[in-house]
């Protein structure tokens, strides 16, 4: 069957793989890698579940972090440390969030700064 003239074929070689059984898109061998960096969502969406716990103690639906992290099924010290995350600097989370800027820090490096003052943390996180 022949093709109609205004009609475009791109073919885009990549392989399917199975991971987590789910499947996973690789890019062929010969392709590098794109040098502009990506958020990752993992830090998204570690700072909406903190946000998410820190509004449950609040309105008392959990008295302890012990009782957060058996609710979730997850380590005390795990829960503890990614619930810093919902007390980062506002102008920390809003470039994060809303601006969606990438950060120079991994996720487990955002849990120490949000340990520190809030007008210390944005030069630690983006710079």
């Amino acid at each position: 069957m022949s093709e109609p003239d205004d009609c475009i074929r791109i073919f885009v070689p990549f392989t399917v793989r199975r991971q987590n059984g789910r499947p996973k898109i690789l890019a062929p061998a010969t392709c590098s890698p794109s040098e502009d960096r990506t958020q990752d969502p993992h830090i998204l969406r570690a700072i909406g579940r903190a946000w998410g716990w820190r509004r449950r103690m609040e309105a008392g639906e959990l008295d302890t972090v012990a009782d957060l992290a058996k609710s979730a099924k997850l380590a005390e010290r795990h829960v503890s440390r990614r619930l810093r995350l919902a007390y980062l600097a506002p102008e920390v989370l809003k470039r994060l969030v809303y601006r969606r800027e990438v950060p120079t820090v991994t996720l487990l490096q955002l849990t120490d700064v949000a340990a520190l003052p809030w007008d210390e943390q944005a030069g630690r996180v983006f710079d």
